[in-house]
């Protein structure tokens, strides 16, 4: 299996390097930008005429869109979203998040070669920072790594302003450059939590948001074999799944990890690092 990169064509309206820092959002955002105008302007008018009940639920009628852009990993209103890549062949993007982590970035290593996958691997800046071997054995090993932010702030990045979204970015990106790891062109945001500046930051930076096709909440349930029968349900060409590690307390990521690969053997499945222009939002 190999590693391939490549220019993604115009029309693909994804961030790659050279893009323009302001990329135009898309048309849905600026209908919804219009609605809430008219809604907050309507409800204080509601509200002036003695109408308080219909003025608050109008004031609060644009929020269901926003609450679903930002909480939800594939939603588009912000701007492009990778879910997926184009593949005519049964190939797989394996990503894993939340490492490096000495109790378990070897062992999947391992398990990965044994399997001859290839797989990305979504680095927490400040961990990458504490364990730069780790990230020089992933590479090493044939594999890639992915910006995953700074802390991970999973709780706060929903609202962070332009200046705490750069922060995170780039001190992710800093701490797997000094790693050894040369510019990653892929970005994938805490729990897959978006907010109103990601999309210019990482334009601004090359970035290329990534979430994913599959998940087996396995960061919930510590039932491999549960979080491996979710996964296959939605399993199909072209797929990105989406795995975890962490430390000894939640180890079994690692099982995870071993019965999907078992499972994607049996199913003849490949797991590839795709190249962007096969990058599909």
């Amino acid at each position: 299996m190999t590693t391939a990169t490549g220019s993604l064509s115009a029309r693909s309206g994804l961030n790659v390097a050279g893009s323009s820092p302001s990329p135009r959002r898309p048309r849905q955002f600026y209908l919804w930008l219009a609605f809430l105008g008219l809604a907050k302007g309507a409800a204080i008018i509601l509200f002036l005429c003695h109408h308080p009940v219909a003025a608050c639920c109008l004031f609060v009628a644009p929020a269901p869109w926003f609450v679903w852009q930002v909480t939800v990993p594939s939603a588009r209103g912000f701007g492009p979203v990778v879910t997926g890549f184009a593949t005519t062949e049964r190939a797989v993007w394996l990503t894993i998040d939340d490492g490096p982590d000495p109790a378990t970035t070897p062992r999947m290593l391992d398990l990965l070669d044994a399997h001859g996958a290839r797989a990305t691997f979504f680095f927490i800046g400040q961990k990458a920072a504490r364990y730069p071997g780790l990230v020089a054995e992933v590479l090493r090993r044939g594999h890639t790594v992915g910006n995953h932010t700074q802390t991970h702030p999973c709780f706060g990045f929903w609202y962070a302003p332009a200046r705490r979204s750069a922060a995170e970015i780039d001190g992710c990106a800093r701490a797997l450059r000094d790693a050894g790891a040369s510019a990653t062109p892929w970005f994938r945001p805490p729990a897959g939590i978006k907010n109103l500046v990601l999309h210019r930051c990482l334009a601004a930076r090359g970035l290329t948001l990534v979430t994913w096709t599959v998940r087996g909440f396995d960061t919930i349930s510590r039932s491999p074999a549960s979080a491996v029968a979710r996964m296959t349900r939605r399993l199909r060409p072209g797929a990105i799944i989406l795995l975890h590690e962490s430390s000894p307390r939640v180890s079994h990521h690692v099982e995870t990890l071993a019965r999907m690969l078992a499972h994607l053997r049996r199913e003849a499945y490949t797991c590839i690092i795709p190249p962007l222009d096969q990058l599909r939002s």
